[in-house]
């Protein structure tokens, strides 16, 4: 699990499209992601990346394979393929890993319309066919599922999560 280090923190950056894992010493990873294809933003309902500070709230996925898929929060049991995708075209795939971020800034991304957990904002895998460094997402940050597997195995409840 986790080694619980409280010196680490995330910095995600809409407008480069990466996420970098820092510890007091520095940068120790850095990772491309796809975040929100309506760009930034906190309000409830619009598909935006929400700025600010932010906290993982919960850790959802340890233990489950690559590609697991995640419907609600939940493993369906399902393992991502090919044709599963074409099964369910519509879908928005949530794998492998959940990161659930929350706001710490009231007003900005936390309570009222703006809370960022209650809008089911992750830290999440998705398809290897989906692009990263692409803004293509429903509001959520997307990363390659070897990526958030081990950005997962790194940080733990309470790890700092910066968005600009």
């Amino acid at each position: 699990m986790a080694h619980q280090d409280s010196s680490l923190s995330i910095k995600v950056d809409i407008q480069d499209q990466t996420l970098t894992l820092l510890d007091h010493k520095g940068v120790l990873s850095c990772y491309r992601i796809s975040t929100a294809l309506n760009g930034a933003g906190e309000a409830a309902n619009s598909g935006c990346t929400p700025r600010g500070e932010h906290i993982i709230r919960a850790m959802i996925g340890q233990g489950q394979p690559q590609n697991a898929v995640f419907v609600a929060r939940r493993p369906t049991g399902e393992i991502y393929s090919a044709a599963l995708a074409e099964q369910y075209p519509q879908r928005d795939w949530i794998l492998t890993r959940i990161l659930w971020l929350s706001g710490t800034q009231p007003g900005v991304n936390r309570l009222g319309t703006v809370d960022t957990m209650r809008r089911y904002i992750y830290i999440h895998g998705t398809p290897d066919s989906e692009p990263m460094g692409v803004p293509l997402s429903h509001g959520c940050i997307r990363m390659r599922n070897s990526d958030i597997e081990e950005l997962f195995n790194q940080v733990s409840v309470g790890t700092r999560v910066i968005i600009s």
